[in-house]
């Protein structure tokens, strides 16, 4: 190639890109240790506005001084804690307590900052997944209800009663009196339980794939001692009966199945004349071109990649990913045989879409 023909480099390009890279790096840093704050408690510590030193912090939260100040350290050049250097005294400033603390719910950063590690630790495997495009399993993802039953805690289950339930016309009203409801891959079932203990007089019924998300769906039955609630570890792809619930919620769940569309043809048949479909799913517009405006799409995008699709391609399905989008969902449901579906967003959350789909008479 001759190099005098090449193209002249705009440093000043390069010089931005630099910067932007080394925001990156320092963000992907920042997140991973904002998970660790969460997951020790150490924001939730701080949260009372306290000024404390690393030992004093270290004793409150009952943790280890040595990782507690390398931890302030990240938090303070990070300008996420406040360092007085005087008295070398820690705080976390009101506003950042304010998204960072589980008193924060449903605006905690800290849940979704967990993902970082969940999906790092399948690098490797969906590295390889890049060569074979067989996808990784569920099983492969270390933590991956939990840290989901925290995220349905903030998206679902906080917004549950006063956002998400209204947007079906008089469903509040009729969980009142006493319906049948359906939950579609119900992971650890807190929206469910939520559910079925605002609503008494209602019967409730969630599947999940996973004998431990079940298990920890049962546990909190039990806890609140909910009667009107079962639990299931059964494929979502198995007919559901016919005619039998007056509702179907499918929170964050169609796109990850490996037969999405026998799924929703499977809900359709299940719903009795007048019920209804309400799907909370990942906001995206079925184009990447248009979701370069997303203001969190290279995260979308990259929680597609590394388990949305890839968990479908591992079970043999269509790898629909997180961000199959709205025009496709439509799509689907429609040949679904579902005539008329409203999409709507909701102001407290821009991550989903939520679609509701009547059954017809």
């Amino acid at each position: 190639m001759c190099t005098a023909c090449a193209p002249a480099i705009d440093t000043t390009a390069v010089d931005a890109f630099a910067e932007k890279l080394i925001g990156m790096v320092n963000g992907a840093a920042l997140m991973l240790m904002t998970s660790i704050g969460h997951r020790t408690g150490l924001f939730d510590t701080m949260g009372d506005g306290v000024a404390r030193t690393s030992t004093e912090l270290a004793e409150k939260a009952g943790l280890s001084e040595r990782y507690v100040r390398e931890w302030l350290g990240a938090m303070t050049t990070g300008g996420i804690v406040e360092l007085n250097t005087a008295t070398r005294q820690y705080t976390l400033p009101a506003a950042h307590a304010a998204l960072l603390t589980r008193a924060a719910r449903p605006n905690n950063f800290g849940v979704t900052a967990q993902w970082v590690g969940v999906l790092a630790s399948v690098e490797d495997e969906v590295v390889d997944a890049f060569s074979h495009g067989r996808g990784v399993p569920y099983s492969a993802y270390n933590r991956f209800h939990e840290v989901m039953a925290d995220e349905s805690d903030q998206t679902v289950v906080a917004a549950l009663s006063q956002h998400i339930l209204p947007l079906v016309p008089g469903l509040p009203a009729r969980l009142e009196q006493g319906i049948d409801v359906f939950d579609v891959a119900c992971g650890s079932g807190r929206a469910l339980c939520e559910m079925a203990e605002a609503y008494p007089n209602s019967r409730f019924v969630g599947y999940d794939t996973s004998p431990e998300a079940i298990a920890a769906a049962k546990r909190e039955a039990d806890r609140l001692k909910l009667t009107n609630v079962t639990f299931e570890a059964r494929s979502v792809s198995d007919s559901l009966g016919e005619r039998r619930f007056d509702l179907v919620t499918a929170f964050d769940a169609i796109h990850d199945q490996a037969k999405p569309e026998t799924v929703l043809a499977n809900i359709k048949k299940s719903l009795k004349p007048g019920g209804a479909l309400l799907m909370q799913d990942i906001l995206g517009s079925s184009h990447v071109e248009q979701d370069i405006a997303h203001p969190i799409g290279p995260y979308l995008y990259t929680v597609s990649c590394m388990h949305c699709m890839s968990v479908s391609l591992a079970n043999g399905g269509p790898g629909l990913g997180a961000m199959w989008g709205k025009d496709v969902a439509l799509r689907m449901l429609g040949e679904a045989g579902f005539g008329d579906v409203q999409v709507h967003t909701l102001s407290h959350d821009i991550s989903n879409y939520y679609y509701i789909a009547e059954a017809g008479k």
